[in-house]
């Protein structure tokens, strides 16, 4: 969709936003199969992504940050026979409100003092039949959320809002 003129009627709805979203919960992954950290500030850095998760990628990684909708997490446990879910559980970086993070494709957007840009969608992995249960990863498929790659280094709270900054295009 990167590809529609400025012109074009449905490159103008994908501009549009209800409301910018906000960062609910915040984890780093300190180790391989370790629990998650819940934290409520943290730094995103370039090449390397959030101070204390475990993943450090090449400085080209498309994996460097990764979020989910707190929307998605009900859907989740729902689909698991929960009432709610813990988000450490999924393994994600950052867990938002109030903005499809799917609309972010080909953008990029703002979280605290960060810029990041959409890389892609994050699918589950066979892991989360282990930490959710079985039926784990058909529960979270087109729910996991995406990826996300620092373009601006910066602090990142609970708290902060989710504003798109561009097209990236």
């Amino acid at each position: 969709m990167a590809n529609l003129p400025e012109s074009s009627p449905l490159y103008q709805l994908m501009q549009q936003y209800a409301q910018p979203g906000r960062v609910v919960w915040m984890g780093v992954r300190p180790a391989q199969r370790q629990p998650v950290n819940t934290i409520e500030q943290t730094y995103a850095r370039i090449g390397t992504g959030l101070d204390g998760d475990r993943y450090k990628g090449r400085p080209d990684s498309k994996r460097q940050v990764t979020l989910i909708q707190a929307e998605h997490l009900l859907a989740i446990a729902s689909y698991m026979g929960m009432d709610s879910l813990d988000p450490a559980l999924v393994r994600r970086n950052l867990v938002v409100k109030g903005i499809n993070l799917l609309a972010l494709k080909d953008k990029t957007f703002r979280i605290g003092e960060a810029v990041l840009e959409y890389t892609g969608e994050c699918h589950p992995c066979s892991r989360m039949e282990e930490l959710l249960g079985t039926g784990g990863y058909n529960a979270m498929r087109q729910h996991g959320g995406i990826t996300a790659r620092v373009l601006h280094e910066g602090n990142i709270r609970v708290g902060d809002p989710v504003e798109v900054v561009k097209d990236k295009s």
